[in-house]
């Protein structure tokens, strides 16, 4: 069953997050397997990321990555809220 991933940072910055996408890319995690969606947005250093993946497991997968990296760069993630994906509708011309 696919799962949202909401991550509510108490800090981040575009700064922050553009390096952990860079070093995420370095480690071959830039498009993980199993990510179904991604998206970062908010103003500031109130950035926050939302994902869609096919699994439970292949987030955590994707976590014994991210979460070394974003300890390196001195940023929380958060609590993640985890729920069960009811229904996605894309654009017309989604990517």
């Amino acid at each position: 069953m696919a799962i949202g991933m909401y991550f509510n940072p108490p800090s981040m910055n575009a700064q922050q997050y553009d390096e952990t996408i860079r070093r995420l890319e370095a480690a071959g995690q830039g498009s993980p397997r199993g990510r179904q969606y991604h998206v970062c947005f908010g103003t500031g250093d109130k950035l926050q990321v939302f994902d869609v993946w096919e699994s439970q497991e292949s987030f955590e997968a994707f976590g014994r990555t991210l979460m070394p990296l974003l300890q390196e760069l001195g940023l929380s993630a958060g609590e993640p809220t985890a729920e069960p994906v009811h229904n996605v509708i894309l654009g017309e011309h989604h990517h």
